[in-house]
């Protein structure tokens, strides 16, 4: 047991307790991170260290750390990173008062000064203690202490064995699975193919197979098996080919039942050649095909056909009038989920659909304060109620990650966010939520790497506009109008039609000097945005950190400079 800043980090039981005794929800990976860098408070680990130790034999990305470190910091409520502290160049170091135990070579000892124990990984098992030890009790009638507990534990090893014995005869007379639950599901993750006998096509295949690989084992509720042995016990197997032309690469992939050899789902996936470099090339194909492939298993995994059914027309009718953006389009598009939710009041489909149309009234201030905050409460209302009913549905936890933070409730957002990656990790909706929670917390550089790694998956496409609008704002609240300026440029190469961007852009040409470039991105800002002043322009302050209120005062003084109206 470890316990720091009133927090208990308990290793037998594999959870975390907050200073009012409520357990907090991590990773495993998480927790061992935790565990490492609380077991060694007080030395800084470097980031090599600590993936070597966390992920034994596998090669994973920083990036895997980097969520890991996010995750700790907002369990502890460390926003102001006193905690898990950066050494510049060195690594993370642990911070506070650790009481308990401390990681060592040789497993778990008890605290004696904070001389610099050895890291080690966290799945070493921990020495069981020797029966001798039962002897040292106290100085009164040992050797009576002693027989009298042995007896007492052959005793109890009988009876335990005899049930074991028992059960074992059970479980084999009335079937596996009706005694013992099932696990989770497996999925086979073949080596990527390449009929091309090309090396660098080769390595590309091999790479790409490693980061699917490593993304799928990140996911909850399944489990990856070894391809060696693993085609054979599996419930799925997912297989691939990599092809590269002249102007891209493209993996195509497939993922079969193993009982009865029944094709579940297919993807294909191009990266064009000259975009990016080939490590953003890796990236994106593995995202784009492990993105796809999350999703399709998450459907099965929470499949309900006649439910899907029923809401798939109605969804996509409300969906076809809400693309056309109105208040009346809207409002259509809201009594249509709402009629069919009533003739169907647990379909999870619509309840998700309706509570997200919901949400976009309100962001698009198409709503009045009663109706807002009404629109608010049923929305909240009806997704507990889906993630109650399957709380291991993508969708679900995607519209309450982005509910939370419509509702400036950005620690539970970041928790909820993180819930919908543990079951798609490519997931860059998910990623671009979270990254609006932490700078909303102050958190710029967190927020400006979360943007940064959704961009490195490219996933789903259609949001990239926002996580590349994401990554110049946080650029701006830290003062960097140079390195904004090239991402909010590419957000309106993708969607010319958002006046933020193009006031953000004005706001980083205003700082740079380049007056009349300011002028015309403030123009059209305007033009897309009427009726926008100093006043309204800014995100609601609610729940948000004072410095992120301070930042983003000087970028309104920098877009009323460059002709935003102060009223």
């Amino acid at each position: 047991m470890l316990r720091f800043s009133g927090f208990e980090l308990d290793s037998e039981r594999a959870e975390l307790r907050a200073p009012d005794g409520a357990t907090i929800r991590l990773r495993p990976k998480t927790l061992e991170i935790l565990r490492l860098l609380a077991g060694n408070a007080g030395r800084v680990l470097s980031k090599q260290q600590l993936m070597e130790a966390a992920w034994p034999n596998v090669h994973v990305g920083e990036d895997s750390l980097f969520q890991c470190i996010r995750e700790i910091r907002t369990a502890l409520g460390d926003d102001k990173r006193q905690v898990v502290r950066v050494i510049s160049g060195r690594g993370y170091l642990f911070q506070a008062e650790v009481t308990g135990a401390q990681v060592t070579e040789a497993g778990v000892t008890e605290v004696a000064a904070p001389a610099a124990p050895e890291i080690a990984p966290l799945s070493q098992p921990e020495p069981a203690a020797p029966d001798t030890a039962v002897a040292v009790a106290t100085n009164s009638e040992p050797a009576k202490r002693f027989f009298d507990f042995s007896r007492r534990r052959i005793a109890f090893a009988s009876v335990a064995g005899l049930a074991i014995l028992c059960t074992a005869v059970a479980a084999w007379m009335l079937r596996p699975g009706l005694i013992f639950a099932r696990g989770p599901t497996s999925i086979a993750m073949m080596p990527i193919a390449d009929a091309s006998n090309d090396p660098l096509v080769a390595q590309m295949a091999a790479e790409v197979s490693g980061r699917l690989t490593d993304g799928l084992a990140k996911i909850e509720n399944i489990r990856v098996l070894a391809p060696e042995t693993g085609a054979a016990k599996a419930d799925f197997v997912v297989k691939g080919e990599l092809q590269k032309s002249e102007q891209a690469w493209t993996i195509r992939t497939r993922m079969t039942e193993a009982a009865t050899g029944e094709v579940k789902w297919t993807a294909s996936y191009s990266v064009a050649l000259t975009d990016t470099d080939l490590p953003m090339q890796q990236s994106r194909l593995a995202a784009g095909v492990g993105h796809a492939l999350a999703v399709r298993v998450n459907e099965l995994l929470n499949a309900d056909a006649s439910s899907a059914a029923k809401s798939k027309v109605v969804i996509e009718q409300a969906t076809a009038h809400i693309k056309q953006t109105s208040p009346e389009r809207f409002q259509a598009a809201q009594a249509m989920l709402e009629k069919a939710l009533a003739e169907d009041p647990d379909n999870v489909e619509l309840q998700v659909a309706l509570a997200a149309l919901l949400m976009r009234g309100v962001q698009m201030a198409w709503l009045s304060g009663p109706e807002r905050e009404a629109a608010e409460i049923k929305a909240e209302a009806m997704l507990q109620q889906t993630l109650r009913a399957r709380p291991n549905y993508i969708p679900a936890h995607e519209a309450y990650c982005r509910f939370l933070n419509a509702t400036n409730q950005f620690r539970a957002s970041l928790v909820a966010c993180a819930k919908a990656l543990s079951f798609d990790p490519w997931n860059g909706i998910a990623l671009y939520h979270v990254g609006l929670a932490q700078i909303q917390t102050g958190r710029f550089e967190d927020a400006l790497a979360t943007f940064m790694q959704a961009d490195r998956f490219d996933t789903p496409q259609v949001s990239r506009w926002t996580w590349k609008i994401g990554a110049g704002w946080a650029n701006m609240l830290m003062g960097r109008a140079e390195d904004a300026v090239p991402w909010l440029l590419k957000s309106i190469a993708i969607t010319s039609a958002s006046g933020r961007t193009h006031m953000l852009l004005a706001a980083a040409y205003q700082q740079m000097g380049r007056i009349e470039e300011a002028r015309a991105a403030m123009d059209k800002g305007m033009e897309l945005r009427p009726g926008s002043t100093y006043h309204n322009v800014p995100t609601p302050r609610k729940n948000s950190s004072p410095i992120y209120i301070e930042a983003t005062e000087r970028i309104m003084q920098l877009m009323v400079a460059a002709g935003l109206p102060a009223s």
